[in-house]
Parts: structure tokens; C-alpha cells; sequence
């Protein structure tokens, strides 16, 4: 694969990513996704003229846009670690259809050797992809059980401090006990 080509395609990926809003509206998703069926359209017809690899090359790269396309704008209209996920392995697979097809401008061992560097670019983008994703599930996991911790801890808090209040009371006697245990109590909620 061309590394400009490549460098290139990473950048308008990346940068086109950027461009849509987290939460967009059901109006917005419908037009951004009538705007990228025309693009696709557009580009199409414009590989159609083209001829041999070229033509090939320039399918794959319309096919890929459309495809990474629809993946963002899925993602910027339901934000999930799983969306942001579909993204990485959409630009991935696009990433591998491009590097491949410029493979077949090469023969004998350099075009082997250009699609097998093709396809581990692809597993290696694809394995951050899932690493990324469960890291995302992993603290969202962790981040639920320190809150479960903080609740318990504050729980087992404020009984042990309520234990302690109720044990100085009962250092007094009748009305002056009754009223430091109703303190006790609404101090510490019980």
C-alpha cells in the first residue's frame, strides 16, 4: 500500500470522525445519512470511468468511506464504547480493502508480502480496538462496584457512628436518655 495513501485515508478518517456531534438529533441522523448515500453515489459513478486497478482501487476507497461513514454517524447518533468500537473496526476494514487493492499492482513475493502487511495492519487496528472497548467495560465495571464500596462504607459509617451515639446515651436516664436517642436518630437517620 502507498504510505501516503494510507497516511492520507488515516487523516480524512480521523478528521471526519470529529466532525459530528455526540447525541445528534433523529433529523440530523436521517440527513447525514441521505448526505452519505449521495457521496457514496457520487463516487460511485465517478470509479465507473476508471479502469483496472485503478478503478478497483477507487471502489474500495468509495466503499470504505461509506462504510466508516455510516459507522461515525451511527456512533455520533448512539454514543457507546460498542459504537465508538464498530468505528475503529469499520475504518480498519476499509484501511485493509484499500491497502489490498493497491497490492494488486505488485506481483510474486512483494505483492504477497504487501497484502499479509495489509492484513496485520488490519488484526493489529482490530485488537485496539477490542482492547479499547474492554478497557471502556472494565472501569465502567470498576467504577460501579466503587460506588457500591462508597455506599457500603458510608452505610457501615454511619451505623458504627450511631452505635457509638446510642452507647453514650445510655449513660442517661429517663426524658434526658429519651431525647439524646431521638438526636441520635435523626442525626443519623434511623
Amino acid at each position: 500500500m502507498n504510505k501516503i495513501s494510507a497516511i492520507t485515508l488515516a487523516l480524512a478518517l480521523a478528521f471526519s470522525a470529529g466532525a459530528m456531534a455526540e447525541g445528534i438529533s433523529k433529523a440530523e441522523y436521517k440527513a447525514a445519512k441521505d448526505k452519505i448515500s449521495a457521496e457514496y453515489k457520487n463516487a460511485k459513478a465517478s470509479c465507473s470511468s476508471m479502469s483496472g486497478n485503478g478503478g478497483d482501487i477507487c471502489m474500495a476507497e468509495a466503499n470504505g468511506t461509506e462504510k466508516v461513514g455510516l459507522a461515525e454517524l451511527a456512533a455520533s447518533y448512539k454514543p457507546s464504547a460498542k459504537a465508538h468500537y464498530e468505528v475503529s473496526v469499520a475504518k480498519a476494514e476499509a484501511a485493509y480493502a484499500i491497502a489490498k487493492e493497491h497490492c494488486d499492482d505488485k506481483a510474486g513475493n512483494a505483492k504477497d508480502v504487501c497484502v499479509k502487511e495489509a492484513k496485520a495492519a488490519e488484526t493489529t487496528a482490530k485488537a485496539d480496538a477490542k482492547i479499547a472497548l474492554k478497557s471502556s467495560e472494565a472501569t465502567k465495571t470498576a467504577n460501579e462496584k466503587m460506588s457500591d464500596a462508597r455506599q457500603d462504607a458510608k452505610t457501615d459509617k454511619k451505623d458504627a457512628n450511631f452505635a457509638v451515639a446510642k452507647e453514650k446515651c445510655d449513660a442517661l436516664a429517663g426524658s434526658a436518655k429519651d431525647a439524646c436517642l431521638e438526636q441520635a436518630k435523626m442525626k443519623y437517620a434511623k
